[in-house]
């Protein structure tokens, strides 16, 4: 009895360890907006940029009263010290010979908006250019980077009004040339390839839900307990039929409200991808659902298609590109997908004869997975913070 529970503390500590070990998001990474209106040329530009206010108050501190809660009155407060913030970390030039950096000012006062994930200060800029812009404009973007690593600014950009590229700016890519050519497709399909990968790897709830889903296909049930698979086939037979279940069943969902023909209230479907998880996580503990998880990974699945589609669509699908954009996004999804299944089910495979792995990973991990998943699920349903995750 004593190793049984070493055992389990063991799982435990590792699996809360391991979810430390980088900062992460349940569903919806740190991104800020940008969008440009370009005019081919003209030395001026328009730009308006939408940053969470959430993102601001951590770097600020703008809830002054520290009730938990920003008011209107302490964002019209700090809107002079949050834009000038802002604009401290933004370098936008003309592409020429001069390469001159633009002045960027306030238009009129700053706004609020609502995204999927919250509320939103709008800044309203007007750029001017020293020389005019032969190519674009290059930009250098390095807000949050120094709080959140995982920060992006989403650019898109228009010339004479209409679309012509996207792109994300991240730490390891923080500058950018905002062309006056529309963008080629390979750079869009590079680009949302990109972008499906990264948001499988710090989408943190679909992690969880799709490693609840795997880690039993190392064991089958016996008499009421777990043991090891006999043979690799039937382990690969298995996480075969849930990856492809998973995979088909969000393509479904994400391509429908990626495309306007289904759409459903992003908080209930973020609600709903959190009680996933626990549903999942729980039904570990006792194998009740085995054989046809794949059943599961299917169903649940459908759901979080429309949590890939909100992020998709706070990116912004180039209507010019929209199918190429849209697919792109989806192989990007499942070779991040794929990623995952390659690191985590060879070292499963080895360690499923194991005690530590079958009570210490499985149902130790598990508990923990759906304690997250269903502090996760009351965050969502309340728009409390208890994690912060």
């Amino acid at each position: 009895m004593i190793t049984t529970l070493r055992t389990l503390l063991m799982g435990l500590i590792l699996l809360a360890g391991l979810m430390q070990t980088t900062p992460s998001h349940a569903h919806k990474p740190s991104d800020s907006y940008l969008s440009f209106d370009l005019q081919q040329g003209s030395n001026e530009f328009a730009l308006r940029w939408d940053i969470a206010l959430r993102d601001l108050d951590f770097a600020l501190d703008l809830d002054t009263d520290q009730s938990g809660d920003l008011t209107w009155g302490e964002v019209q407060a700090a809107e002079a010290r949050a834009t000038e913030f802002a604009l401290s970390l933004l370098t936008v030039k003309a592409n020429n010979e001069e390469g001159a950096a633009c002045t960027l000012s306030p238009q009129k006062p700053a706004q609020l908006d609502q995204h999927s994930d919250g509320t939103y200060l709008v800044l309203w800029l007007n750029g001017q250019c020293e020389g005019t812009p032969r190519k674009g404009l290059m930009t250098e973007y390095r807000l949050f980077f120094d709080l959140d690593p995982t920060h992006r600014g989403l650019a898109q950009w228009t010339v004479e009004g209409k679309p012509s590229g996207s792109v994300l700016l991240r730490p390891e890519a923080k500058t950018a040339l905002l062309s006056f050519e529309e963008q080629s497709l390979y750079d869009t399909t590079l680009d949302y390839i990109k972008e499906g990968v990264w948001h499988i790897w710090i989408g943190i709830d679909h992690i969880l839900f799709l490693l609840a889903l795997l880690l039993p296909a190392v064991l089958v049930r016996y008499r009421d307990h777990w043991r090891g698979v006999e043979a690799l086939p039937v382990a690969v037979k298995d996480i075969v039929k849930v990856v492809t279940a998973f995979t088909v069943a969000h393509s479904i969902t994400l391509s429908l409200a990626a495309l306007e023909v289904v759409q459903l209230p992003s908080k209930w479907v973020e609600s709903t991808i959190a009680l996933s998880v626990v549903l999942v996580a729980l039904n570990n503990l006792r194998g009740s659902v085995h054989a046809r998880r794949w059943v599961i990974a299917f169903a649940f699945g459908l759901l979080h298609g429309f949590g890939f589609a909100s992020v998709l669509a706070d990116l912004g699908l180039p209507t010019q590109l929209l199918t190429v954009a849209l697919l792109s996004f989806n192989v990007g999804v499942e070779l991040g997908q794929l990623a995952i299944v390659l690191l985590v089910m060879p070292v499963a495979y080895a360690l499923r004869n194991t005690r530590f792995y079958r009570i210490g990973i499985l149902q130790g991990g598990s508990i923990v997975v759906a304690i997250i998943a269903a502090i996760w699920t009351y965050e969502r349903i309340t728009g409390t913070v208890v994690l912060g995750l």
